[in-house]
């Protein structure tokens, strides 16, 4: 039996009843969720929209204990995506359920619902809010009669396409064949069958096949290719690893942006930096990371590394393919991590993106909350978000609001250079006292016949540059050191 309903409900109450099973009517229902279907406007500015919008129908089970709220956001989420991907969704259904149907996903009384659904609206794809099975995949195909997909396809899928490097291709691509080598499949007469000398059925003689079936075939040549994108994903590591050692032997502080896709990490490094970076309202519009330099107010260098956003249930293929290059979160003095405040759930934002940092190695690193898009939010989310989270910032990158607030609470938690320095710069080395502007803290200034004398803090290689210009300096934390 399918149930329309004319809004979405405020909660999908998913409580076990006192005898641990669900009322017989919510067992039985399919529901339709309204206002999941795609206006086109909605996808005007997507740059898919000159070619034929794939039609798909969005299917989600709602699990035992799981909030109604959370299977609202994350059906929203995945018409974003399916919509990112270049689809106009049609129809947005839910099953409450203990469990994922082990063979259908949905119970199997409800793929007929489905699969009638799918002929009404004229559907060409059905897409799951869920990672299924070989199996699952194979017997809803069979049963609704078009493409099945799932949620970790659908994300590889955009990855895919907004993939512009080849470092970033080489990480999709593996993505992809590791998520495919575990799901394939054939049929009947294209599979070379391997029988052995009196084989059943009477093939016997000349009913030998060559040795290997297709599936075998298939699955040796994406090993192969598998094993050749590892090592070229691992000299790029490497590379990467040569530049992240140069900036720690220089003391350069790092700071690393992260956050939930979409949430305006590309638009904060731009305010940040100049960087001049794509700025699109879409899904994964970011994939390869950009590095910019930038600098505090009193002239301290850093640099600000831009990077792939995350979601809820990011495919563990993705975040392996993707962890050199997420790595640079984990090696970064401080952590911006972005949230949109304009979401209806800033909270889910911010617990899948920690998830997805503590797989990475990176949730010991030291994290400033950054609220974004502050002048889109409502006035009653940020009061709950300035409660939730005490230290949090709260910025719009498209204003500049609280941008000078930002930059002062970076420059307030970067380290600072360790060493204090009293010396007297030869005027002739104006390139030193530029050093000191740059990479250290200049705390008192004075011109003198013999120079510039300047206190200041410093890294070690910085302190005794000064101390080669200036034997009589004064370098206590360097002569400790020595001792």
């Amino acid at each position: 039996m399918e149930a329309r309903i004319d809004s979405l409900p405020d909660s999908l109450d998913l409580e076990m009843a006192a005898d641990g099973g669900l009322e017989l009517e919510e067992r039985l229902s399919l529901r339709r969720v309204a206002g999941l279907r795609t206006e086109l406007e909605d996808v005007s500015e997507v740059e898919y929209r000159q070619l034929r919008l794939e039609r798909v129908v969005l299917v989600a089970v709602g699990l035992t204990g799981q909030a109604g709220d959370d299977v609202e956001n994350s059906l929203a989420e995945l018409r974003r995506l399916a919509e990112t991907a270049g689809s106009e969704v049609l129809a947005g259904l839910v099953q409450r359920r203990r469990s994922p149907d082990p063979a259908t996903f949905v119970g199997r009384g409800k793929v007929d619902e489905l699969r009638a659904v799918v002929v009404a609206e004229a559907a060409d794809t059905v897409i799951c809010d869920g990672e299924l099975s070989p199996a699952q995949l194979r017997n809803l195909e069979d049963r609704v009669g078009v493409k099945v997909v799932d949620r970790t396809a659908l994300i590889l899928d955009i990855f895919a396409q907004h993939a512009k490097s080849a470092e970033g291709k080489a990480q999709v691509e593996l993505a992809q064949l590791e998520y495919l080598r575990q799901r394939l499949r054939g049929w009947g007469g294209n599979l070379s069958r391997q029988v052995g000398g009196r084989a059943s059925g009477g093939a016997g003689i000349g009913g030998r096949g060559p040795g290997e079936t297709k599936l075998e075939t298939d699955r040796r040549r994406i090993n192969t290719r598998i094993a050749r994108l590892k090592a070229q994903l691992k000299r790029r590591t490497g590379t990467r690893q040569v530049r992240r050692q140069e900036r720690v032997r220089h003391d350069v502080p790092s700071v690393a942006i992260v956050g939930y896709t979409n949430a305006g990490k590309s638009s904060l490094l731009n305010r940040l930096t100049g960087a001049g970076v794509l700025v699109e309202d879409a899904l994964f519009a970011t994939l390869d990371p950009t590095t910019r330099r930038s600098q505090t107010a009193d002239g301290r260098v850093f640099t600000v590394t831009d990077t792939v956003g995350f979601v809820r249930h990011l495919p563990h293929d993705l975040v392996e393919a993707f962890r050199s290059t997420l790595e640079e979160s984990a090696a970064a003095d401080l952590l911006l991590h972005v949230v949109d405040g304009a979401d209806p759930d800033p909270a889910g934002q911010v617990r899948a993106v920690r998830q997805v940092l503590a797989e990475i190695g990176a949730d010991q690193a030291p994290e400033q909350i950054v609220v974004n898009k502050t002048d889109l939010a409502d006035p009653a989310a940020l009061a709950a978000l300035r409660s939730a989270y005490p230290g949090a910032v709260f910025v719009s990158a498209r204003t500049g609001d609280g941008l000078a607030d930002l930059a002062s609470r970076i420059a307030e938690r970067l380290p600072r250079p360790r060493l204090r320095v009293e010396a007297v710069i030869p005027y002739a080395r104006g390139d030193l006292l530029d050093a000191i502007h740059r990479l250290g803290e200049l705390t008192g200034v004075e011109h003198t016949a013999a120079g510039t004398r300047v206190s200041a803090f410093a890294d070690e290689a910085l302190a005794r540059q000064i101390l080669a210009v200036d034997p009589a300096a004064v370098c206590p934390g360097l002569a400790e050191d020595a001792s």
